[in-house]
């Protein structure tokens, strides 16, 4: 009983937190690590204890999957060179800086010293996804932080697990072994991940039942994760596999009603587990730093070494990376923009803590693993330092280096895109006017809306009366405007295939679709 009252306390705690984070126009998530930390230093608050297989298996994986849903399929192909490069080079790179600057500074051994860096190597997809979601950037480089961040778990679950072995058997790092390691990781999780997303998708075309679709995509993430562990490769990278394959499928999945309850459900759960997760890492932080030593006071400096490592060794990889894309595109002079952006937004967040919390207690000889509280306080501390540091400023940052898009420019493209999808629906209109088997009077009313739609989008349908019957012509009317709408769909699909406009401006616009369609089947 006593856990249960923690979670509800935190959701409630969550839900005004959320509140004020969205009418001060600031991350949630940065303002929930604060309000744990607000919390947890209170007289007489509990000591929250957290377990990493609680995270593992309940948090992680429907959060990992709703942000590989939200990849653009389309963009991940343009930059998939990028994103392989970070996952893996700037890992190892970020790994091996903060294994040498832990091991001079702080007392850990270089053991303990190389799972810290490990640890800390890989940028978290629940944070950025968390804190990007607001933010108005070009798709592009949007779609590359978030897959960065989704797919970079292989590297760094490899080496924390190399280096996790080093630290307990005091054995030699047999990186022969490592990278077999890393392929099996990586490939399996990636044909577990499809797999599943190929029989989910076969089950999806054929069911119509919106509970029962909502308690597939609730148990999707699940068992994409589970059967992943259970074949001894990477779960993350099996959910993540999983999102990106079905996210791009949705629209042809499902129906618009099924569609919108989904992100309706959907949109709950994410909300409550980013909430109590991020709540719990400031609850957790003040009874992580009880547990240390004497000799472990300077934590504060360790901490704030190793956060100005992980950010200098990212823009000194991301500068001359970015420098060879824009090259290749045809830019001669170099942008710094653009790595500033992407160097801010590598922020750490559950999935360190998570691996941090499972380090072992004990050697394998029966000793106490000296270093594990230090190891798991500056991870946490340096999680709380990007999330509330970086989490605060990264809106200001994306606004002073001129990236973001202007709301202009989003606003037009919508325009333009509603436009298509008008003249769409006239065109299909028109030829069933030529075959003269609708009634005028629905006709016309179709057309009014249409050219309303090609106008200003703001006039409102006109009802009429004629020889039909009022209620004859309501049901041909909704038959009609649902023909409409499907061709509006397929329109809006071939100006997303056609780059005509981003992945943002189409999910908007095919909620709008199935918003109406869904009043449609319900009048």
């Amino acid at each position: 009983m006593r856990g249960v009252g923690t979670v509800l306390a935190l959701v409630v705690l969550a839900t005004l937190v959320a509140t004020f984070a969205r009418r001060w126009r600031i991350p949630a998530p940065s303002l929930l690590v604060v309000a744990g930390l607000a919390v947890a230093m209170l007289p007489g608050t509990p000591q929250i204890e957290i377990s990493p297989e609680i995270i593992g298996l309940v948090v992680l994986p429907p959060l990992l999957y709703a942000s590989a849903e939200e990849l653009s399929w389309r963009e991940l192909r343009l930059v998939w060179k990028p994103v392989g490069i970070l996952a893996v080079g700037l890992v190892l790179a970020s790994a091996a800086a903060v294994g040498a600057v832990a091991s001079a500074l702080t007392p850990l051994s270089w053991q303990m010293a190389l799972v810290l860096g490990a640890v800390l190597a890989s940028t978290d997809p629940v944070a950025v996804t968390a804190l990007g979601r607001r933010l108005a950037l070009p798709p592009r480089v949007q779609v590359l932080v978030q897959a960065e961040s989704l797919f970079n778990d292989a590297t760094s679950l490899v080496l924390f697990r190399v280096a996790v072995s080093v630290a307990v058997a005091s054995a030699a790092a047999d990186w022969g072994a490592a990278g077999g390691e890393f392929l099996v990781l990586a490939g399996g999780g990636t044909v577990i991940g499809a797999a599943v997303a190929g029989v989910v998708a076969l089950i999806r075309r054929r069911t119509e039942d919106p509970v029962l679709e909502t308690v597939i995509a609730l148990v999707t993430p699940y068992a994409a994760y589970v059967l992943a562990e259970a074949a001894h490769t990477s779960g993350v990278t099996s959910v993540v596999v999983t999102g990106v394959v079905l996210g791009g499928r949705g629209d042809r999945l499902t129906n618009a009603r099924i569609r919108l309850q989904l992100h309706a459900v959907y949109g709950t759960v994410v909300f409550l587990l980013e909430s109590v997760v991020f709540s719990l890492i400031g609850l957790a932080l003040p009874a992580q730093v009880r547990a240390l030593s004497d000799a472990d006071r300077a934590w504060p400096l360790y901490a704030l070494a190793v956060a100005g490592t992980l950010i200098a060794v990212r823009l000194l990889w991301l500068v001359p990376l970015s420098a060879v894309v824009q090259r290749k595109g045809g830019i001669t002079r170099m942008n710094w923009r653009v790595p500033v952006v992407l160097t801010w937004a590598g922020t750490r967040g559950v999935v360190p803590l998570a691996a941090a919390l499972s380090i072992p207690v004990a050697t394998k000889a029966g000793t106490d693993l000296a270093g594990r509280p230090l190891v798991l306080v500056l991870t946490t501390s340096v999680v709380v330092v990007t999330l509330v540091v970086q989490g605060f400023t990264l809106a200001p940052v994306v606004r002073r280096s001129g990236i973001a898009l202007e709301p202009d420019h989003t606003e037009r493209e919508e325009a333009s895109a509603r436009c298509s999808l008008a003249g769409a629906g006239m065109k299909r209109l028109e030829e069933l006017a030529e075959l003269e088997a609708v009634p005028d009077v629905v006709v016309d009313r179709l057309r009014r809306g249409l050219s309303a739609r090609l106008e200003d989008a703001r006039d409102r349908l006109a009802e009429s009366a004629d020889e039909v019957p009022a209620e004859s012509a309501d049901v041909i009317y909704r038959q009609l405007r649902r023909d409409l709408i499907a061709v509006e769909t397929s329109e809006l699909q071939r100006l997303y295939d056609d780059h005509l406009i981003s992945d943002t401006t189409r999910r908007r616009l095919q909620r709008s679709l199935d918003l109406e369609d869904a009043r449609l089947a319900d009048a």
